[in-house]
């Protein structure tokens, strides 16, 4: 199914298989309760395991984006099999949400940020 992984700085969620109109509302509510919570800033959706998207797919994300954004918190998005990722291009979401080639481009990117913060 889906997983969660939790560090003191960064909630990674991990969906798997297919994120569709028919199976979207864990996921959705799994983002956004994440996402609201006050003790959490850094998230991040590692789509390594996901085999197929659908809009339903990209609003869920799109809309936890957009969340994370309105309460000044970080959203990001790694791992995105080609297959997939096509889809993210062809809506051009891929211009509005923050992706990164894999967790180790992430984790330096936010590296690199707390550096500059420091």
């Amino acid at each position: 199914m889906r997983s969660m992984l939790e560090t003191d700085t960064i909630v990674t969620l991990e969906p798997t298989g297919y994120l569709t109109a028919a199976n979207i509302t864990q996921f959705q509510e799994q983002l956004t309760l994440n996402v609201s919570d006050p003790e959490k800033s850094i998230f991040l959706v590692d789509m390594t395991q996901v085999e197929f998207l659908d809009s339903a797919g990209l609003m869920a994300l799109a809309s936890a984006c957009r969340l994370a954004q309105s309460l000044d918190k970080q959203f990001s998005i790694c791992s995105i099999p080609p297959s997939v990722k096509i889809i993210f291009e062809l809506t051009q979401l891929d211009r509005f949400l923050d992706i990164y080639d894999n967790r180790e481009t992430f984790e330096a990117t936010l590296n690199q940020t707390q550096d500059i913060a420091a």
